[in-house]
């Protein structure tokens, strides 16, 4: 399905299934609405599930505009809040993990009336300039290669170039008992590897919207500023990006915040941790 009335030129393209308590899941990089594929089966008996995809992946509108007016974490936010709106849904819980959940998180501190809870994995707020860290710059490296014209001349539209540096990342940041099977990274190559398609991914990046200029940035709010719906954080114990010890100022950004550790787990928490995924959700929904 695709959304109805366009924002800022955009129109996501969105699954939906089940009845109930609303939930929106928003993906990663480098991802696509499928990021959810095992997560949906366990909330749809329960609940209604929105997974779509964000501006400039998957099956949703991508345009090479400014993108920083078009792909920042407030632009992809409003985007999802449209669609909040379109399709009449009554304060849903919102989830998501990697690029989705500073959208997630945008979403609550902005629009916190159309949210009734936020499940999330990492970038969280308070990593502060431990991302600086030689170990962290060693993982962050792509970002800045993200911003470069040089990623889009060497992959944009090369179906063996995208195939090889997604799987690097599906690889390389989850945990130890998981690997993407070879059909999914295949259904990924054929939605980024068309011509304009990788480059509108990492439009996120180009935006300044990655964790290190995010991180270097950020200041503890004050007190009645932090995000006030429950929010469950879902902490994996193997993410190379996000190490377990980088949880310990969630309390100074979130009002009403609950640490779930992850033993075993990757960065890509709803297919290496679906149950746990969907449990949270439940019990907050």
């Amino acid at each position: 399905m695709r959304q109805e009335f366009a924002v800022d030129g955009f129109r996501l393209a969105y699954h939906r299934s089940g009845r109930g308590p609303a939930v929106v899941m928003l993906h990663g990089w480098p991802g696509d609405r499928g990021d959810y594929r095992e997560v949906v089966p366990l909330l749809e008996d329960t609940a209604e599930v929105i997974t779509p995809d964000l501006r400039g992946f998957g099956q949703s509108d991508q345009h090479p505009a400014d993108p920083a007016a078009q792909y920042s974490a407030a632009a992809q936010a409003r985007s999802v809040a449209a669609l909040i709106g379109e399709l009449e849904l009554t304060r849903p819980v919102i989830a998501g993990y990697d690029i989705g959940s500073r959208i997630a998180q945008t979403l609550a501190a902005e629009h916190p009336d159309l949210v009734r809870a936020l499940v999330i994995s990492p970038p969280v707020p308070g990593i502060g300039d431990r991302i600086l860290s030689p170990g962290a710059q060693r993982e962050f490296w792509y970002q800045q290669f993200h911003r470069l014209e040089l990623a889009t001349e060497l992959i944009d539209g090369d179906p063996a170039a995208v195939r090889a540096y997604l799987r690097h990342f599906w690889e390389h940041w989850s945990g130890p008992d998981f690997e993407l099977p070879a059909r999914d990274l295949e259904d990924l190559v054929t939605a980024y590897a068309p011509p304009g398609a990788f480059a509108a991914s990492i439009g996120w990046y180009r935006a300044g919207a990655g964790s290190v200029a995010r991180s270097l940035a950020e200041q503890p709010p004050a007190p009645a500023d932090r995000i006030t719906v429950p929010t469950a954080v879902l902490w994996p114990a193997h993410d190379p990006l996000f190490p377990p010890e980088w949880s310990d100022r969630i309390d100074e950004f979130f009002a009403d915040a609950r640490l779930i550790h992850l033993p075993g787990a990757g960065h890509f928490t709803p297919l290496e941790r679906p149950a746990e995924f969907a449990a949270a959700i439940t019990a907050l929904s």
